[in-house]
């Protein structure tokens, strides 16, 4: 796959993850108006009792209209960094890379941000930078309805079906609750470490045309 337009989220799922290690080129749509219900400031992890989100709080525009996901602020008045990283850390602290990873990750929930695109550009960055991805990333410079590149801005959805990679590992909880399919990527570094890359390139893509 060459070139690959994605949607930047908080996080990203593991499908989400693997078109990213699979493309030469991925461009992060940043041009977007912000929509509710999203991954972009939506992550999901596997913890003792199931599935769980964990939701950034963002500040709503007191008037009608459109907003720009890179311009939507963070509401910081709630002390959400706290309670998801507590969150992280007692999901995984017993996966077996945890540690190997946890400053990296604690430090994005300790430094303060104002706006959630900087944040989720934080946390892209501190993925890509740990699981040794070094393919070339860029941005788009305006919106476009349709893209010449493969387009998987869909995948940001939170309430729609999205076709899963067949990507398995041995989950923290999978004893208790089963294996979870499409968690964020998180889930599987954690617990597979430097293996993550490596899974992700040689996972089958799915088709994307009949979800989209």
């Amino acid at each position: 796959m060459s070139s690959l337009l994605a949607p930047l989220t908080y996080g990203g799922s593991i499908t989400l993850w693997t078109y990213i290690a699979q493309a030469e080129h991925t461009i992060l749509e940043k041009q977007d108006n912000y929509q509710k219900q999203t991954q972009r400031n939506r992550l999901y992890i596997h913890g003792a009792n199931g599935k769980l989100m964990l939701s950034i709080p963002v500040k709503h525009l007191g008037y009608e209209g459109h907003q720009k996901y890179k311009d939507v602020l963070v509401d910081n008045s709630f002390p959400w960094q706290s309670q998801h990283w507590k969150s992280l850390q007692t999901a995984y602290r017993s996966s077996p890379y945890f540690e190997f990873y946890e400053d990296e990750f604690s430090a994005l929930y300790v430094n303060k941000y104002t706006h959630l695109y900087t944040f989720n550009q934080a946390v892209f960055s501190t993925i890509c930078l740990l699981i040794g991805l070094t393919a070339r990333v860029s941005y788009t410079e305006c919106y476009e309805q349709s893209s010449s590149h493969l387009d998987i801005r869909f995948l940001q959805q939170a309430k729609k079906k999205h076709p899963n990679t067949p990507v398995t590992y041995t989950q923290v909880f999978s004893q208790k609750n089963g294996f979870i399919k499409n968690l964020s990527l998180l889930d599987l570094l954690f617990n597979e470490g430097p293996n993550t890359l490596s899974l992700l390139q040689k996972a089958s893509l799915p088709k994307i045309t009949y979800f989209n």
